[in-house]
């Protein structure tokens, strides 16, 4: 029992202590309130360091005290640093007026607990991370005045009982995740000002109600997802300054009534779906300054009268439907206009003169267009011009020289016309010029050395265009540059070194010239370099090993090209990820210092001579999803750390000499869309697991040693257009699972070992057209008629099979084919007419196959009719045999004669100086002027018959003959 007092008694202390200070004063109640506050409070800079009985409370950072230092009225640690909750008891410091907690940490929800602070008039929390609704219980802080509570995450619709706050100027909800649809209730805050609602997820429509907002100076609702039309009632808001509706989906047209909007100075309806004209009223909006009625769906004439809106300082027009010819009376003199922006609609015809008369215009946009004609000589009356965007228009002629003349321009963009001639040499005196973007012109001639006196450049972009010439010697002048692109002209001779002191380069396009020489050792100061390309030149010479202090190269693209030696220079940055080095001469191993970049997508380094294995270290490229490595000298097998690249969508190792069996872990590759191990030496079966691949488009494996069956599983594969397996050692049946394959545009299985028939199901490979090639196999029984539904193929070989039974007529229904070739089977019959037109290679080899183009089928029958018999055509043969015989014993005979005769006549040529008769072999073998001379005749007089008184018995020559050719035993023994 004493245990449970004792309890109690606890339970009250707290209380009694409350009390106790209550009772002492206002202040002390205060405090006490505020030290539980901090409690849950991380103060990590101290702040609220001095909140302590201590001290004087007034004194505490952040606290403001009443006049007679009673009671705490205002609370501001707005950007003090601080996170955790916000305590529900800060709802017992009831005289407060101003509570800022702005620009924290803080999380957690709004305490409801805050509606019991009836005197607050200001409540700032914008700028946390709190999170949860608003709590309906701030509609009962009846004398609050600002309501603060954006950017953070606060969700839910935004609770109706604000209408309750009717003494409200400032609602600000701003970039928070708030859905639903503004509420109608805020048309009861009558002396409203300021309504921010903008970056949420509102829906819905915008209440007619907000017309009875009539102190409203400030509304805006950008970037949500409101729909429907503009309420006319906001003609209403007669002292509205600034309306920002952008990026909804508000539709309809722009209503008349916001003509009546006379204190506007700011209008923002860009993005949504408005449509129709501008309308004229708002020419009446006299202090309008910037108007933006971009991306919507606006046509018709351009009313705006800049005569009456004299303070207009920004139009912008852009992405509409505006056609026609630019309106001449947009800009006059004494105009403020500042910013034109016309761009991304369908006006035509030529730049208006009215418009060089604009003085005060610093920025230009009138790209997009379908504008014509040239460029004024006048163009540089606007003086003040910063941005020049003529781009993606039809101007044709030279580029002003007067150009040259705007001395603060910046930025000039007049890419993607039809310009022609040279850069102007004038442009050299912009100084100020940022950025030039040519490309995409036909402008010739050499690129001007003035043009590096624009000492400020920092983006170039010539490429499409004819220049020639080659790249300025005095490049390196441009010290600001970080962009050049100078692809895809006629440029030539060497990559200037000078170059390489643009140190602060970051992207290098050189591709797509006819440059020639060596990188140069200066590009070693190009640290800062990101993208470096310079695919299709004629490059050559080995990499500087200095390349390799390049740290931040992401992208290098040099296919193409003559270079040689090791790419090692290339592997000294972990941020690569393109590398394509595809078609030159580089050689040595693969450095696996590559796998350093984490985030390699693309390697490319076929037709090479490199050499080596494939590194291991290739395995922790996980975002890998090209690899070609194909026609290198390539060697071992495939590493299986190779099986964690499962992003892989084309994998190029063909025509190597890699070896091994082809692995099973390929099926794990989901992404794979190309695979081609062909011309290496792969042996073992197809993995049934690459049927897994079921992304898979192309699979090509041939001219290697695989055997086995062709898996079935491959019938899987139904979005593979491509299968090669020809010229390895397979064996068995076609599997009908092919069959599957619907999106088969080729199919080679020719130079293996298949047997059995042709499936049927081959004839629903509808998509068929490149070829089907089935030739050099095995395979047997009739040509399947329903290879006949094969009506998109062009070529079909079947030739050197076991192919029996007669032609299909099916065949001569493939109107496409233009190539066929049944030869060398056991075919029969009649060519059917419709295959007439190919030529006799096509059929030949088939004993019985007859009809154009081989022999008519009668005079084969005829000639059927007329064979010899059996026993007359042995009979015929004797008689050859015995013929052969005797003429080859007549034959042997007369050459033996002569063969004993020479003998003599070399006999008697030795006795009779035998040197000479070997100089007289030598001069036929050799040559020399006698025989010219006829001496090489001489040879021929010496007499290889002789009398009959000197010829010797004929069983003497072949007695010689014998003992040679037991000599010539001997040895050989």
């Amino acid at each position: 029992m004493g245990s449970i007092q004792m309890n109690r008694l606890m339970l009250f202390l707290p209380v009694l202590g409350v009390f106790l200070i209550v009772t002492h004063g206002n202040t002390s109640a205060d405090t006490y309130w505020l030290r539980t506050v901090k409690l849950q409070l991380n103060d990590p800079e101290g702040v609220i360091g001095n909140w302590s009985p201590g001290n004087d409370i007034c004194s505490w950072t952040g606290l403001k005290c009443s006049d007679d230092r009673t009671h705490v009225v205002g609370l501001n640690l707005s950007g003090a640093g601080l996170y955790g909750l916000i305590s529900p008891d800060f709802s017992h410091l009831t005289s407060l007026q101003v509570l800022d907690l702005s620009l924290n940490s803080l999380h957690g929800s709004i305490p409801p607990e805050l509606g019991q602070l009836q005197n607050l008039k200001e409540l700032h929390l914008y700028s946390n991370s709190l999170c949860g609704k608003i709590p309906d219980e701030i509609g009962l802080l009846k004398k609050l005045q600002v309501l603060r509570l954006g950017d953070n995450m606060l969700t839910g619709e935004i609770t109706p009982h604000l209408g309750n706050l009717s003494d409200l100027r400032e609602l600000g909800l701003a970039f928070s995740e708030f859905n639903g649809s503004i509420p109608v209730e805020i048309g009861y805050l009558k002396h409203l000002k300021s309504l921010n609602v903008q970056q949420n997820n509102l829906s819905g429509l915008i209440p007619e109600e907000i017309g009875s907002c009539t102190d409203l100076q400030v509304f805006s609702a950008a970037n949500n997802m409101l729909e429907g039309e503009i309420p006319a009632s906001m003609g209403k808001l007669k002292a509205l300054e600034i309306l920002n509706l952008a990026n909804n989906s508000l539709s309809g047209s722009i209503p008349i009534e916001l003509g009546s909007l006379f204190s506007l100075r700011y209008f923002n309806l860009l993005g949504n779906r408005l449509n129709g004209k501008i309308p004229s009223e708002i020419n009446q909006l006299s202090q309008l300054e910037i108007l933006d009625l971009s991306k919507n769906n606006l046509s018709g004439a351009i009313n705006i009268l800049n005569s009456q809106l004299r303070n207009l300082e920004s139009l912008v027009l852009s992405e509409n439907s505006f056609a026609g010819r630019i309106p001449s009376n947009l800009c006059i003199s004494n105009s403020n206009l500042q910013q034109l922006f016309l761009s991304q609609n369908g006006f035509s015809g030529t730049i208006p003169l009215e418009l060089l008369d604009c003085s005060s215009l610093k920025q230009l946009d009138l790209s997009d267009n379908g504008l014509d004609g040239e460029i004024p000589s006048s163009i540089d009356s606007l003086q003040n011009l910063t941005d020049l965007k003529l781009n993606n228009n039809s101007f044709t002629g030279a580029i002003p020289p007067q150009i040259g003349n705007m001395s603060n321009l910046e930025t000039l963009f007049l890419f993607h016309n039809s310009f022609t001639g040279t850069v102007p040499v004038e442009i050299g005196k912009l100084q100020r010029l940022i950025v030039l973007y040519l490309y995409e012109n036909h402008i010739f001639g050499s690129i001007p050395r003035e043009l590096m006196n624009c000492s400020s450049l920092r983006e170039i972009d010539f490429f499409g265009n004819d220049f020639t010439g080659s790249i300025p010697a005095t490049i390196g002048k441009l010290k600001n540059l970080v962009f050049l692109q100078l692809r895809q002209n006629d440029l030539s001779g060497p990559i200037p070194p000078s170059l390489g002191y643009c140190r602060k380069l970051q992207t290098l396009a050189l591709a797509d010239n006819r440059l020639t020489g060596s990188l140069p050792p200066t590009f070693r100061f190009l640290t800062e370099l990101r993208i470096f390309s310079l695919y299709n030149n004629s490059l050559e010479g080995p990499l500087p090993g200095s390349l390799f202090l390049l740290k931040n190269l992401t992208i290098v693209n040099f296919s193409n090209n003559r270079f040689s030696g090791s790419i090692h220079p290339l592997s000294g940055s972990s941020s690569l990820i393109i590398l394509d080095l595809t078609n030159n001469s580089f050689s040595g191993p693969i450095p696996s210092i590559l796998a350093e970049s984490r985030n390699m997508t693309r390697v490319r380094l076929g037709h090479n001579h490199l050499t080596g294995s494939i590194p291991s270290e290739f395995g922790q490229l996980s975002e890998l999803n090209f690899l070609d490595l194909s026609s290198n000298n390539l060697t071992g097998k495939m590493a299986l750390e190779l099986s964690n690249c499962e992003q892989l969508e084309h994998l190029l190792l063909n025509d190597n000499q890699l070896m091994g069996t082809i692995p099973s872990w390929l099926g794990s590759f989901q992404a794979l869309g190309e695979l081609d191990l062909s011309s290496n030496s792969f042996m073992g079966n197809i993995p049934i697991e690459v049927g897994r691949c079921s992304k898979l488009l192309k699979l090509s494996l041939h001219s290697n040693n695989l055997s086995g069956k062709i898996p079935p599983d491959i019938g899987n594969l139904t979005n593979l257009n491509v299968l090669n397996l020809q010229r390895n050692n397979l064996s068995g049946p076609i599997p009908s699972t092919i069959q599957q394959c619907n999106n088969l545009y080729a199919l080679r299985l020719s130079e293996n070992f298949l047997t059995g028939t042709i499936p049927s199901e081959l004839g629903q490979l509808t998509e068929l057209q490149e070829i089907l090639d089935l030739s050099r196999n095995q395979l047997s029984g009739d040509i399947p008629s329903a290879l006949g539904n094969l009506m998109k193929l062009e070529e079909l070989n079947l030739s050197f099979n076991l192919l029996q039974g007669e032609v299909p007529p099916a065949l001569g229904e493939l109107t496409s084919l233009h190539m066929l070739n049944i030869s060398r089977n056991l075919l029969h019959g009649q060519i059917p007419s419709t295959l007439s037109g190919f030529p006799t290679s096509s059929f030949l080899g088939n004993e019985n196959l007859c009809g154009l183009p081989l022999i008519s089928c009668s005079e084969s029958v005829s000639f059927g009719k007329k064979r010899l018999s059996n026993t007359a055509v042995v009979g015929i043969v004797v008689a050859i045999v015995f013929t052969s015989t005797v003429i080859c014993l007549i034959m042997l005979y007369i050459m033996l004669r002569i063969w004993c005769n020479w003998r003599k006549v070399s006999v008697s040529s030795s006795e009779n100086g035998g040197f000479e008769h070997v100089k007289e072999e030598e001069q036929l073998v050799y040559g020399d002027e006698k025989k010219r001379n006829g001496d090489y005749w001489k040879v021929k007089s010496i007499s290889l018959i002789h009398s009959q008184e000197e010829q010797p018995p004929l069983t003497t020559c072949i007695f010689h003959l014998k003992m040679k050719m037991g000599t010539i035993e001997k040895t050989l023994d």
